[in-house]
């Protein structure tokens, strides 16, 4: 059989990293027989590619009918591809390793500027390392694993971010000539940014004066997707509801003010900067269900996610909340002063905002069906539970205490 087994071992617990980090790692090879090899070679990549099928009507020369035909569209970037050779190169002569474990450190330094891991229906942000055994007259062996990439989002940066939404909405109902007083719903949150593991507050403030009951306010919190290809040029918009409540129902005459929140879970953060064939968004979409044939209200919030929280939020650890383990967490940015030249990552350096906790890191609620494309073979071998995947996220285990509504 020669080959056991292929172990790719990262730095990081949770095989995850800042885009400027370095990654470090070993490839562990078991035989349990000699193997001849010319070399092992690695690569290290990271890709964004979007995919999915289109269907368009073509004119048949011979029947003269029209027919639908589907498609492939696609469309592709690339931020890096780094190739070296562990042992031996492409030319060398073949060597044989004798049975038992041989171990080959590794090491590859992230571009500062990339796209955070994403995983999608038709799309992903994904960064890859692959580890071929080279071996002469034969096929090559490879083992494949993907790791987390995060571009940090600071909300303290996005001024819109720090201000608080009032979404107004109003409507009156015709019954035959006569027009019934208003249905007032006022919807306030405190501030626009959010990270993951946050809390969004909401107040809603509902003065039903009209002559219509109001069934429900159902409050969607939504992830907006925009996939495009490149060849040919297509956009696929997809959008997906993370969380929702619905408050009611709201009487005739009725008023009433409601507090409730909507939690976020593990997400990628807004805009996938330096991504330029996928974009994401949020928002926080309203509807007001009203009783009979007449039009419902709705209206947007505007919501961003980032990967660092807002200043003002201050920790307060859940009840029975297990203390974080920070030897498990990427550390925090550093400024390009302090790390010699090349941005870094400090664990020990919040001097920048000393009452943000350090965030875990989970898995998003969306997995990559398998992380083999079209340049794997059938002697590609993945790492682990990697027949899916998906990306981690930065949580906070905490919830906001200020700013507060009253």
């Amino acid at each position: 059989m020669g080959l056991k087994e292929c172990e790719i071992k990262l730095d990081s617990p949770i095989n995850t990293y800042y885009a400027g980090q370095t990654v470090n790692g070993t490839v562990t090879y078991t035989f349990d027989s000699p193997k001849k090899v010319r070399g092992i070679k690695i690569k290290f990549l990271g890709e964004a590619k979007t995919e999915w099928t289109e269907s368009e009507s073509v004119r048949n020369e011979q029947t003269g009918k029209t027919e639908e035909q589907r498609k492939e569209v696609t469309g592709n970037e690339e931020y890096y591809q780094i190739s070296y050779y562990l042992l031996g190169s492409v030319n060398a002569s073949e060597t044989e390793l004798p049975a038992g474990a041989h171990s080959f450190p590794f090491t590859c330094a992230l571009p500062q500027q990339l796209p955070s891991s994403f995983e999608g229906e038709f799309g992903y942000v994904r960064y890859t390392i692959k580890v071929t055994l080279d071996r002469p007259w034969k096929f090559d062996q490879d083992t494949k694993m993907a790791f987390t990439v995060i571009s940090p989002v600071d909300l303290n940066m996005m001024e819109k971010a720090r201000e608080p939404f009032k979404l107004e909405m109003e409507k009156t109902f015709c019954c035959w000539c006569c027009a019934s007083q208003p249905l007032s719903v006022i919807v306030n949150v405190p501030v626009t940014g959010y990270v993951s593991g946050q809390s969004i507050p909401i107040v809603a403030e509902i003065d039903n004066q009209s002559n219509v009951d109001l069934e429900k306010v159902k409050f969607q919190f939504r992830k907006h997707t925009a996939f495009h290809t490149t060849s040919p040029r297509m956009t696929k918009k997809d959008v997906k509801s993370i969380g929702e409540l619905a408050l009611g129902p709201f009487n005739k005459g009725e008023q009433r003010t409601i507090r409730q929140s909507l939690e976020i879970p593990p997400l990628p953060a807004s805009n996938m900067m330096n991504c330029g064939i996928i974009d994401l968004h949020y928002d926080l979409f309203v509807v007001c269900e009203v009783s009979g044939m007449h039009t419902n209200l709705d209206g947007v919030i505007p919501i961003t996610i980032g990967t660092i929280p807002l200043k003002d939020y201050t920790p307060q650890p859940p009840s029975g909340q297990q203390s974080i383990d920070i030897s498990m967490m990427p550390t925090q940015p550093v400024s390009p002063e302090t790390s010699g030249g090349a941005v870094g990552w400090n664990m020990g350096d919040n001097s920048l905002y000393p009452n943000i906790p350090l965030p875990t890191f989970s898995e998003a609620d969306f997995h990559a069906t398998t992380i083999r494309d079209k340049n794997d073979t059938e002697h590609t071998r993945l790492m682990g539970n990697q027949n899916t995947f998906a990306p981690r996220y930065p949580v906070y285990t905490y919830q906001p205490t200020a700013p507060t509504m009253d």
